[in-house]
């Protein structure tokens, strides 16, 4: 009677194992779109923020100043990030911006608006105007791509700075050339963000390096007490 027993038992550990492996199987496959279009989102709400870090780093710029800049420039309200992000497909024309899902519908927007003659227009991430800074890309590509579009924003910003001697003065030039009026309002608003992007910076970096100890403390805890 026990080997039929052991038998049954060893048949239903068989069935249910690879029950478990089709199962996890069809998971991974369900799940693919869901994580895929989250990951996506999460990339578009990021892009202009991943490119400008890199840029204030390599010019040795404020942290956190060029991103405050884009904020003011091409900034909108973010619900899964609950905070206000710059996004890369901005187009600002006859005083109204728009935010396109893509690269490709926003250089159709530009090119219609060029075809009815429109001229002073800003894109991308930190929004250069195309009337102004002609020969800042090459193409209306390099113009939507984030790292190319922060990359003149900072060279410009920093030859207003060396021109004006702050970074105050540069910012409130970034905007206008009438610092006694639209610049100095223009730069006491990125103010204001760049003192709260800071704080925000700082707390996730402070997260960031909580996880990374929790992580190491038993490593940490086996040396000390060895």
């Amino acid at each position: 009677m026990l080997p039929a027993i052991a038998r049954f038992m060893f048949k239903q550990a068989v069935f249910i194992s690879f029950a478990v492996v089709i199962m996890g199987s069809f998971t991974g496959v369900f799940a693919a779109n869901p994580t895929n279009t989250a990951a996506s989102a999460a990339n578009k709400s990021n892009m202009c923020k991943a490119a400008i870090k890199q840029i204030e780093r390599a010019n040795r710029m404020p942290n956190m100043l060029l991103h405050a800049v884009s904020l003011a420039e091409s900034g909108r309200w973010n619900a899964a990030n609950r905070a206000s992000i710059a996004w890369p497909w901005t187009v600002t024309a006859k005083g109204k911006g728009n935010f396109y899902p893509n690269q490709k519908t926003a250089i159709s927007a530009v090119k219609r608006l060029q075809r009815e003659g429109v001229k002073n227009i800003d894109v991308g991430c930190m929004q250069i105007n195309l009337m102004h800074h002609k020969s800042a890309f090459q193409s209306l590509e390099e113009a939507f791509t984030s790292t190319a579009n922060a990359r003149y924003a900072a060279n410009f910003l920093k030859k207003l700075r060396k021109r004006t001697g702050s970074w105050a003065h540069a910012v409130g030039r970034y905007h206008s050339s009438n610092w006694q009026g639209r610049g100095r309002h223009y730069w006491r608003k990125v103010r204001i963000l760049w003192k709260k992007e800071r704080v925000r910076d700082y707390e996730a970096r402070k997260a960031a390096d909580i996880e990374a100890f929790k992580i190491r403390r038993p490593q940490i805890a086996q040396q000390y007490y060895r």
